[in-house]
């Protein structure tokens, strides 16, 4: 039987609590949840698929999926996307959670995941009694094989951005043993300085023109507002995707047609994006400004929707203080011991809670 840790996010609920009794109300920077409309195209695609009496296809449409690989091919530079190869899954969260039990590990393998890294990865490794490691040196393993290991570029919670140079050392370290790569990229879109770009593993530069053993997770909920949705994507080694997919038929794992339909206006649209970004730059702006005249160092943080930040005192010491402000943030232990020092400060509010947060700081 596997044992699961705590619910991070209950632990904050006296934070939350104190924060709320602030007269002006709280302004809630912890889980990132998106606050704007989602797009009228999208949900118009929603509606227009609504009349739905058949199952849907747990492959998803052929037109989501050429939609998916041309928005990797036109986007992200990912020469070889293959439609063949794509995979809608019911939000990426599921995936993450679900993807070494479906891959078929078990008591004995070891998953690795960054130091500080979604906590998704643990609770995935723990559902497949598998064991799991944090490191970012794949060196410090030693002479053991893991059969998974994850990257996250750019990272939740940090905002870092692994180069493309790093990437293919980790892809030539895994092949060379055999494990598989799963890169969650669900920032993708969201880079804020070009001298840190982000690229995808499955970019030419990174594999070298080959995705075996290489799979690419990626979400909507972020990119389009669509995270009420439970919108995602799965996409890499054709053979890694059949099987993933023939354990999903058996599993029931399908994404409803009519939320099929609205990825298809999603992915096949950039507009919208462009529009979102350009509201998270602005606040993203705000909030870095007030926190850093508040006394805060932001690191990294040159992507992603998230402040990595520290005032050099216990991440909790932090959180209650900003939570007498009225202001409830991420602490940055939720994601690994190398996270006590800082919090993450989503900047997905609407622009009214983030205007009164600066005023606040």
């Amino acid at each position: 039987m596997f044992t699961l840790p705590d619910f991070p996010w209950d632990r904050l609920q006296p934070y939350r609590e104190r924060a709320a009794a602030h007269p002006g109300g709280v302004v809630d920077l912890s889980v990132g949840t998106p606050v704007d409309p989602t797009p009228e195209p999208i949900r118009a695609a929603l509606a227009a698929a609504a009349d739905a009496p058949g199952y849907p296809a747990t492959y998803g449409t052929p037109r989501l999926r050429e939609a998916v690989a041309s928005w990797l091919r036109r986007r992200h530079g990912v020469a070889g996307a293959d439609p063949d190869a794509v995979l809608p899954v019911i939000g990426t969260k599921e995936l993450v959670a679900w993807l070494p039990t479906l891959l078929g590990l078990g008591p004995g393998d070891q998953v690795v995941f960054p130091q500080l890294a979604y906590p998704t990865y643990d609770v995935g490794a723990r559902l497949a009694g598998a064991s799991s490691v944090a490191t970012d040196g794949l060196l410090s393993l030693g002479p053991a094989t893991p059969k998974l290991v994850w990257v996250n570029s750019p990272s939740n919670p940090t905002g870092k951005v692994l180069p493309a140079e790093h990437l293919r050392k980790v892809v030539s370290w895994a092949r060379e043993r055999g494990a598989v790569v799963v890169s969650d990229e669900c920032y993708l879109d969201f880079g804020w300085d070009p001298a840190h770009e982000p690229v995808s593993i499955l970019h030419p530069e990174v594999c070298e023109g080959s995705h075996e053993g290489l799979l690419a997770v990626n979400s909507l909920s972020k990119r389009s507002n669509l995270a009420g949705y439970r919108a995602g994507i799965v996409t890499g080694d054709l053979a890694l995707v059949k099987r993933l997919l023939e354990v999903r038929k058996h599993a029931g794992m399908i994404v409803p047609a009519p939320v099929q339909a609205a990825m298809v206006a999603a992915f096949e649209d950039e507009e919208h994006v462009r529009e979102q970004r350009a509201r998270y730059q602005r606040r993203r702006a705000t909030l870095r400004a007030a926190f850093e005249r508040h006394g805060f160092r932001i690191d990294h943080s040159e992507a992603s929707l998230y402040l990595w930040a520290t005032r050099d005192e216990p991440c909790w010491d932090t959180v209650e203080h900003l939570a007498g402000l009225g202001i409830l943030v991420g602490p940055g232990d939720f994601y690994g011991p190398a996270g006590a020092q800082h919090v993450r400060i989503a900047f997905t509010a609407t622009d009214e809670r983030v205007d009164e947060g600066a005023a606040r700081l």
